[in-house]
């Protein structure tokens, strides 16, 4: 880690230590558990099953095209639900206080075509270390022809980006599943004996679910072609606009900062009060938004304290909230979600624009 950035703050900030008092208090006093309760429970069945049974369905009674794509297209709504939803805290390790439980239920990425492994890497090493520090947090790295930063370099197609960006969103998962989790074992897996092992656990999970998803349908079950190739198209193209869409309006938006190193490569400032300058909370009110999305619109909250389960996420905020201003530390908030969208769009437009530089 020693090309990391550091956190350096000037002076030290009793703001942290302050909410995370308060919020263990929270837990104490009403002798709450911070991980999975009924409801999530009963949240991870709906989900699973959302995903799982439209496939039985389609394997045991070859409806027609247009029914199985329907199927497939809920299928994408079951991906993106237990991706937020389920893997997302299983691998955070606050779904449940079994390390067993975790697992299991974080492997669910491995069910819908994903790494963990690299997961793990990407998501909560660099993204929750580095929020929106360039080359740092690679949710934030170019891709393609998007441009999330400030700090790299723009092009002359990147003034259209907010237009097409919503197209190249919907590619993510198909992207993912054939491209990305390969490129990211190139870049994270450190070399030895375990980088075979964990190749060889990526290649298996990707024969494995290939076959299961694609070759099984036609070659066992007599599925038309066609039906599941469009499908599967389908299918990606919802998990991966949906996904790519709720995890931007967190950190690609109006009233975030991109805040830069200096030649020491430390950032001057306590990593919590970075967190709250780099994040954003939307739709809070949103009730069956914040079901569906595994509380990734309380995304301050999940930043400052990732091994606490979403669910308690609402309650938390008031907390964040009032020592927030406390300490007069932003807390950034979108009160709708066409808010935070339009937010998202107008950055988009100003990365499009913008030249590279000391900008955040």
């Amino acid at each position: 880690m020693k090309n990391y950035v550091k956190f350096k703050p000037k002076d030290k900030s009793l703001f942290f230590p302050t909410l995370k008092k308060r919020v263990d208090d929270y837990f104490v006093t009403n002798n709450i558990s911070k991980n999975a309760n009924t409801g999530m429970v009963i949240k991870t069945i709906i989900l699973l099953s959302s995903y799982i049974l439209p496939f039985v369905y389609i394997l045991t009674y070859n409806p027609s095209f247009i029914v199985s794509t329907i199927l497939w297209a809920i299928m994408g709504f079951g991906i993106a639900g237990i991706g937020m939803s389920v893997m997302h805290d299983a691998n955070h390790g606050s779904y449940s206080h079994s390390e067993f439980v975790n697992k299991m239920l974080g492997n669910t990425l491995t069910l819908v075509g994903g790494s963990v492994d690299n997961w793990k890497v990407q998501h909560n090493l660099l993204h929750h270390t580095f929020t929106n520090v360039v080359h740092q947090d690679d949710d934030i790295s170019d891709k393609f022809v998007l441009r999330f930063s400030p700090h790299t370099e723009v092009k002359w197609f990147h003034k259209y980006q907010y237009i097409y960006a919503f197209f190249f969103y919907g590619l993510q998962t198909i992207y993912w599943v054939f491209v990305k989790d390969f490129l990211q074992f190139k870049r994270y897996v450190i070399r030895g004996e375990k980088k075979w092992v964990t190749f060889i656990k990526l290649m298996l999970s990707k024969i494995i679910y290939t076959f299961i998803v694609l070759i099984m349908p036609i070659v066992f079950f007599d599925i038309p072609v066609l039906n599941v190739a469009v499908g599967f198209l389908v299918m990606q193209f919802i998990a991966g606009l949906v996904l790519t869409v709720i995890f931007q309006l967190a950190h690609t938006v109006e009233g975030t900062t991109h805040p830069l190193p200096n030649e020491k490569n430390e950032i001057k400032q306590d990593w919590a009060i970075h967190q709250m300058n780099t994040t954003v909370d939307f739709a809070p009110k949103n009730k069956l938004l914040s079901w569906y999305i595994g509380g990734l619109n309380f995304q301050v909250e999940h930043h400052l304290f990732t091994k606490i389960c979403h669910i308690h996420y609402p309650e938390i905020s008031k907390i964040v909230q009032q020592t927030a201003a406390e300490f007069d530390v932003p807390y950034l908030l979108n009160e709708k979600f066409s808010d935070a969208l339009m937010a998202h769009v107008n950055a988009l437009k100003r990365f499009g624009k913008e030249e590279s530089g000391l900008l955040v």
